[in-house]
């Protein structure tokens, strides 16, 4: 699969989850996610850092079993840690 094929499936992968979510933005739990954790293990963890670990869970995934879910989900999550981190710096 070439890079841009990865790049549309996973973005229908994401239109797929606001379908089945019923958000037109797609599911976007990982600030009530974060917030969780940081409550109680007192961290400070942010969206875009807990975005960029789901992104390491898939690629560890990968890495062990390549499996096409695991590469698409990954580049799903690193588009969302964009998007959160872009509005950080906005």
């Amino acid at each position: 699969m070439k890079a841009n094929e990865v790049l549309r499936k996973a973005a229908a992968i994401m239109e797929l989850r606001a379908e089945e979510y019923d958000k037109p933005e797609g599911e976007r739990s990982m600030a009530k996610v974060v917030t969780a954790f940081n409550a109680i293990y007192g961290t400070n963890l942010t969206e875009y850092q807990g975005w960029r670990f789901m992104e390491l869970l898939k690629i560890a995934r990968s890495s062990h079993k390549p499996h096409q879910d695991s590469v698409e989900d990954a580049t799903a999550y690193a588009a969302l840690a964009a998007e959160a981190r872009m509005a950080e710096i906005q």
